[in-house]
């Protein structure tokens, strides 16, 4: 039976554990630069992300290779900003890293290896013009989020204090609030309307395809329910081989 909840919240629980690993981090590093500055909010957004390698672990038994490899970027950034005391680094990190992936993309569709449909094949099933396009729209996707990244960056300087919706911040904080309030919706709404476009392309599963239900379910060892032909001629068969008893005196 389909969860009602899907209908309004289309992600499962992989999609889920990977929203809260990238951007748990980023309000925990939000909330502890504004109180303790960037050296500190720095090894918060360090240990949380730790934490959210761990926790996918657990989930998800198993590390996906997507998040992990952006975590791993995200300590060795965050490294580097703890060692020069230079917020630039964790910053720029999403710059590098998304202009880096959206060429891998890229590449992979043009030397015909799409990178999506390697990893999500088993999982999800869509034609090849499909993958093509799911692939094509998240690369420019990451342009887009790469070249935000750095006007966002380049504008709010770390060093300033800019009064933003009332309150007092530092460019750092812009950016954090900047990624959270803006690309942290903006990622989700985009990913949620280019699920459901992508139906259109959505093929049967080869697994099951013009495979009869009963037939897969005795190869899997359960019993399958008896029709209604199947009964009544169970039924039929029990009256028959039934003795008959004598009928006694009937009352006038």
């Amino acid at each position: 039976m389909k969860n009602p909840l899907s209908r309004f919240y289309p992600f499962n629980a992989e999609q889920t554990v990977n929203i809260l690993s990238e951007f748990g981090p980023l309000i925990t590093m939000f909330i502890v630069n504004a109180a303790y500055g960037i050296t500190a909010g720095t090894y918060a957004l360090l240990i949380t992300t730790v934490v959210a390698i761990v926790v996918m672990r657990i989930v998800l038994k198993r590390l996906p290779a997507f998040p992990l490899i952006a975590s791993s970027v995200t300590v060795a950034f965050g490294a580097l900003t703890i060692i020069t005391h230079d917020p630039m680094w964790v910053q720029i990190k999403v710059t590098i890293f998304n202009s880096m992936f959206a060429m891998f993309l890229f590449g992979g569709l043009w030397f015909k290896r799409n990178f999506f449909k390697y990893v999500f094949e088993k999982t999800f099933h869509y034609t090849q013009e499909g993958w093509d396009r799911f692939t094509w729209s998240f690369a420019w996707f990451f342009v887009f989020t790469a070249v935000a990244n750095e006007l966002v960056r380049l504008t709010f300087k770390d060093d300033h204090i800019y009064s933003l919706l009332g309150y007092q911040m530092d460019g750092v904080n812009v950016w954090i609030l900047f990624k959270i309030a803006l690309i942290m919706p903006a990622s989700g709404l985009y990913a949620y309307l280019l699920t459901r476009l992508m139906q259109k392309h959505r093929i049967k599963d080869p697994a099951t395809h013009d495979v009869p239900a009963a037939n897969v379910q005795k190869a899997a060892g359960f019993r399958t329910q008896p029709n209604a032909m199947e009964y009544a001629q169970a039924l039929v068969d029990q009256r028959r081989l039934a003795p008959s008893t004598p009928r006694g005196p009937q009352m006038r």
